[in-house]
Formats: C-alpha cells, structure tokens, sequence
C-alpha cells in the first residue's frame, strides 16, 4: 500500500513526459524544396545545396525543420508539374515552388509556364500544403514583350492562390559573377549562401503562418 502513491507519481510524470515527446514531434515542420538545379545544387559539393543550407539557417533560428531537395537540374514546369504528387510526400507542411528558369531559357510561351505553375499551387492547396512561391525573371535579350509576361506571371499567381511571394530566387546573385560558377547562370556555395539569406525572412514568414 505504501508504494501505490510513489507509482502513481511516477506514471503521472511518465505521462506528461511522453505527451511533450508527442508534442514535440509534431512540431517538427517538414518542408519540401521542389524546383530545378537551382534548387538541386548543381555542382555543388554536399551540404552546399539551397535546402541544406536554409535547413541549417532555420534551425540556427531555433526551427525544427527537415527539408528534402526535390530539385531536378534541367527541369520545366511541364516536368514539375508531372512529377509533383510523388516528389511531395503526404505530411509535407510547406513546399518552397521554384520553377520557370528553364522555360525561360528555352523560350516557353510565359502563358504555359503559368498554366503549369497555376496546376502545380492548385494541386498543393488541395492537399493543404502551404507554399512559398519563389519568382524568376526573364534575361534582358529575350525582349520587353517576353519580360513582361513572364515576370508578371509570379506575383499573378501568388496572389491568386494567396501563397508567401518570394520575388526573385537569385536576388543579388544572378548579375554577380563572383557568386556564380563559371557558366554563368548557377550559383556557387557563396552564391547559395546569398540566396539563403534572402530566402529566409519569406520561409519564415511562411513557418509563422502554418496551422
């Protein structure tokens, strides 16, 4: 008789212990960085891709995050938009959308690359998945025209779907040779840490809006 209130307490403890490890676990935030190489890391050693070195970034910042690089180098909106259900687990709480840079290049119709980003948030927001949509911009020789339709075509979007806006995926990178590899058009690890740095208020701006 004289033991039962000391177990008692004991399994009371052991309770509350193990409803805040649930807590805790259900708090880990699962993130998904879907896009192309430069998401991918092309050419990048290990640990220097976008989603490594944001994951690092926000968990510095105290975020229990895991995010999983779903880049593909080479890929479209046609490709991401064929690949996306299976490339996006169930359990995902957010996807950060970076996709067009190779439409662009090749000269996609801009009103394509919307439809299959329109499809892609589409699909994401039935799932209930947030998003942080990351814009591109269309290089100067492909014309005003061209320009123009393709830079609206990001904020258009965000709108629509009311999804976290980040404006451009290689802001103060992509004009900065000395933050990109040799051909040009991807960034290198201090390339990548820039992108981080600009990325990051966006994502957890995003993070602070999850339910």
């Amino acid at each position: 008789m004289g033991f039962k209130p000391r177990i008692r307490a004991i399994s009371v403890a052991g309770l509350v212990f193990f409803a805040f490890l649930g807590q805790a676990l259900a708090e880990k935030i699962d993130i998904v960085g879907f896009g192309d190489s430069l998401m991918a890391g092309y050419q990048l050693e290990p640990g220097q891709s976008f989603p490594e070195k944001l994951e690092a970034a926000l968990e510095a910042k105290g975020h229990d995050v895991s995010i999983a690089n779903a880049g593909v180098s080479g890929d479209t909106t046609s490709g991401g938009l064929g690949r996306l259900d299976w490339s996006v687990p169930d359990g995902t709480d957010l996807v950060i959308l970076e996709l067009g840079a190779n439409d662009m290049l090749r000269g996609v119709s801009p009103s394509i690359t919307e439809s299959n980003l329109d499809a892609m948030l589409a699909r994401l927001k039935e799932r209930g998945i947030d998003v942080v949509l990351a814009g591109m911009l269309a290089a100067p020789n492909l014309g005003a025209d061209y320009a123009e339709a393709f830079n609206g075509l990001y904020p258009r979007l965000a709108g629509k779907y009311d999804v976290t806006f980040f404006p451009f995926f290689m802001e103060g990178v992509a004009t900065n040779g000395q933050l990109l590899l040799d051909d040009g058009l991807h960034p290198n690890a201090e390339g990548v840490d820039r992108m981080v740095a600009e990325a990051l208020p966006y994502v957890e701006e995003a993070i602070s809006q999850l339910d």
